[in-house]
């Protein structure tokens, strides 16, 4: 196992999702961890679709899962649920715009997701941004599309059940979804950290690495 030690150093992250609970779900843990280590985290938070009601959501989330960020600045965009490669175009020209960031570390949706809009969403971060590090974040679903991923961040038992906490202090939107519980969030984060001899953990797709 390879670890990144964090304390004292800044860390740039760019992090986006299609909709307002995808970074948490996806990534949340490690953006907690990152913050709590020490390290001067400085993150662009960007959502595609947080339309009314939802940007409420994003913007309360982003600030409770952001609190201690060296600095903190959400990028919302209003695009429809479920229709971004109907609107592919302009979903693009939203991401060329963050282009001008220069992030340390990409948070995208895996390559592989089962949902239209998180799949656009991943393959335009990588048309835009060419040589970053990128790390693909999973969501669960009833589709059944988790993978074998690669990368993975360990997380205490303290920060996984602060970001169960802000999932349902946020997202009551999503609460009578089936699958949107805390035993689908602790048991996909125990799984994961069984592969990396953790005791939670979230998962991610690194498709390329360079080391120096």
């Amino acid at each position: 196992m390879l670890s990144l030690a964090l304390p004292g150093k800044t860390l740039s992250v760019l992090a986006i999702g299609a909709h307002s609970d995808d970074i948490e779900i996806g990534a949340g843990g490690a953006i907690l961890s990152w913050i709590a280590s020490g390290a001067k985290v400085e993150v662009d938070w960007c959502v595609a679709s947080a339309p009314g009601e939802r940007a409420d959501e994003a913007r309360a989330s982003a600030g409770d899962f952001l609190n201690g960020a060296a600095r903190a600045d959400v990028h919302l965009a209003q695009f429809r649920d479920g229709y971004l490669p109907a609107e592919r175009t302009q979903v693009k020209d939203w991401v060329e715009t963050l282009k001008r960031l220069k992030p340390d570390v990409i948070l995208t949706h895996q390559r592989n997701d089962a949902h239209q809009d998180h799949r656009l969403i991943n393959e335009l971060t990588w048309n835009t941004f060419r040589d970053h590090l990128i790390l693909e974040y999973e969501i669960p679903k009833w589709d059944g599309d988790l993978g074998q991923p690669n990368t993975y961040i360990s997380l205490t038992p303290e920060i996984l059940a602060r970001k169960i906490e802000l999932l349902h202090k946020h997202f009551g939107t999503q609460r009578s979804k089936a699958w949107f519980d805390d035993e689908t969030f602790r048991g996909l984060a125990r799984l994961r950290g069984v592969e990396c001899r953790e005791r939670y953990a979230e998962a991610f797709f690194a498709r390329k690495l360079m080391l120096g």
